[in-house]
């Protein structure tokens, strides 16, 4: 799986209005709802159920569900080795639990990522400072899926 490829699918996401819960390109998508559509164009079926999820995300728990989640189908790696169709999970505030989720789009000192973001649907922006700050985890998509 090439990370240009990775990127040209969650680029034809780009516009579909931000959904809670939603994983429908050009219909309604959130941050997780993108990186399962991606997963599906790429593999096929996803690799297990979303159990329904409120838009806190298990903060009351402190439970980092979506972390776990993505340490059973992603290959993790250091965040400073991002590359360019790698998932980034980002921490919004500290002492919460990550729960954002973008798909790297390109490297360097022009980064950028593609995500789903309240009020603003799916959309591709730089990888600023404050976005980076938040960084706490990379995956790789997987190279197949058995």
């Amino acid at each position: 799986m090439t990370g240009a490829r990775i990127v040209n699918v969650a680029r034809s996401w780009i516009g579909t209005p931000y959904v809670h819960q939603s994983a429908v390109r050009g219909a309604g998508s959130d941050c997780l709802g993108l990186v399962r559509g991606v997963w599906r164009e790429l593999y096929g079926c996803e690799p297990e159920d979303v159990p329904a999820y409120s838009m806190d995300w298990s903060e009351p728990q402190g439970e980092e569900r979506l972390w776990d989640a993505a340490l059973r189908h992603l290959t993790p790696k250091r965040p400073e080795q991002a590359a360019v169709g790698d998932v980034l999970l980002f921490r919004m505030r500290p002492g919460a639990v990550a729960k954002h989720l973008g798909i790297q789009s390109r490297s360097g000192t022009d980064a950028r990522f593609i995500h789903a973001y309240s009020r603003y649907g799916v959309v591709e922006s730089a990888l600023s400072a404050p976005w980076r700050r938040r960084v706490v985890a990379c995956f790789e998509f997987p190279r197949e899926v058995i």
